[in-house]
């Protein structure tokens, strides 16, 4: 590293900001600086939810009118095994937005076949006796309505079901959160295609127990939950909570994703799955960049964000991240696929600011962040090792959060509603079987 404290102001930084998961779920992370790379952008369930900004502008490409809404499909047909699903996540919450001008540009002119809500428990239940499914019912709905497949996200136990409170981590009764996912399938029932169980596990921000970060506990949970939802419905897709890309750690604040999974897998976390999350916001390097080649890229001598050049590590890269992960599934079981649950490129180019410990923003052009992603979707497609696939993000952009917030660069729509070119290039990008 030419510079080894920008190095360690960055890791800082990035900690403190750390993606995926939103404009108005974003907390501080407590975790001190690692000595290898950072975890990549994540949500976090701890923030509460904004007050609504005005309602999001919804494109219409060339000045053609919006086609009528198509046909709801048939849902009582499980996700075909070997079809690829071109996903991407929206913010979801109802004190932003229009579901129903979300769901359309989501079907109708990005022509998605998934769409990604994260649900926040602790928002639904903050109390043992209150509900609030307000905050979800109509995006759930629209998205069947509009003929979406919909994945949710669940995360964020209620600081009631924790002992240690907070809301950073799993209830102290693993079956707390089997009876949430019941009561959700039930007020949703045949609305739901797919849940990811739980968030980014492999740090403290988003698992924290007296266990730290603990393989085996998740595994535990995660068989908990996949038989209170296959006990609902057999045919919803059970993903694993994707891990946070990241260096190696302590095993009670953060570790490595790659260490983390090593012990997750011959645990049985296979047995619980349909198929493996995966996340990966590809800092400042294409997604068909191995990390190990980073040097040999055009950028990497004028790339105002060094880590991927001076400090190679597997973490930075989209492409080591995913054929690794693909190693790992399939050395136990060769059918089993992985979900990509969140990726995308962030560039601040057209703003006047990025947010703290973003600085690779500044490195991808509004260009590059759409030839990007539409190389990373066939790339997956290709792959044959990738089932589902869920861009990050929509709408964050226009959700009243400016440019320093977190999720605002990965928007394909910008502070105004109004389309940056990778809209553009996803609605045009062929959507393969």
């Amino acid at each position: 590293m030419n510079n080894p404290i920008r190095l360690l102001s960055f890791i800082l930084l990035l900690l403190l900001a750390a993606c995926g998961s939103g404009a108005a779920e974003t907390a501080v992370d407590p975790t001190p600086i690692p000595t290898v790379p950072p975890p990549a952008v994540v949500e976090s369930p701890t923030q509460q939810p904004t007050l609504p900004p005005p309602p999001a502008v919804i494109i219409e490409q060339g000045g053609a009118s919006v086609p009528p809404a198509p046909p709801i499909p048939d849902f009582k047909t499980p996700w075909p095994a070997d079809r690829f699903g071109y996903g991407i996540q929206i913010h979801g919450n109802a004190t932003v937005g229009d579901p129903v001008q979300t769901m359309q540009a989501v079907a109708e002119q990005l022509g998605m076949d998934w769409v990604k809500v994260q649900i926040q428990w602790w928002l639904v239940e903050p109390e043992p006796e209150v509900e609030q499914w307000f905050f979800y019912d109509g995006v759930i709905n629209e998205a069947h309505e509009h003929g979406l497949r919909l994945m949710l996200s669940v995360v964020g136990a209620p600081e009631w079901t924790r002992a240690a409170g907070g809301e950073n981590g799993p209830p102290d009764d693993y079956n707390e959160y089997a009876r949430f996912l019941t009561e959700l399938l039930t007020r949703y029932e045949g609305k739901v295609d797919a849940i990811e169980v739980w968030n980014e596990q492999n740090l403290d921000r988003e698992w924290t127990t007296a266990n730290g970060v603990n393989p085996e506990d998740y595994v535990r949970f995660l068989q908990i939950a996949y038989n209170a939802i296959k006990a609902k419905d057999p045919n919803i897709i059970v993903i694993s909570g994707a891990l946070a890309p990241t260096g190696g750690g302590d095993w009670i604040r953060w570790i490595d994703d790659f260490q983390w999974l090593d012990r997750a897998l011959p645990a049985g976390l296979l047995n619980y799955a349909d198929c493996v999350g995966v996340h990966h916001n590809g800092y400042n390097i294409g997604p068909d960049v191995a990390y190990d080649q980073t040097g040999n890229t055009p950028d990497a001598a004028t790339a105002v964000f060094r880590g991927p050049f001076d400090n190679p590590h597997h973490s930075w890269s989209f492409k080591t991240t995913l054929d690794v992960y693909a190693e790992k599934v399939r050395a136990i079981n060769p059918a089993k696929k992985l979900c990509v649950t969140e990726f995308g490129w962030a560039s601040s180019e057209g703003y006047d600011a990025y947010p703290i410990g973003f600085e690779f923003a500044q490195d991808n052009t509004l260009q590059e962040q759409a030839d990007f992603i539409v190389k990373a979707f066939n790339q997956m497609h290709d792959s044959g090792y990738v089932w589902l696939a869920f861009l990050f993000n929509f709408d964050f952009g226009n959700k009243g959060g400016g440019p320093t917030d977190d999720p605002v660069p990965y928007s394909i729509i910008d502070l105004n509603g109004a389309p940056r070119p990778a809209f553009g290039a996803v609605a045009a990008m062929e959507k393969r079987p």
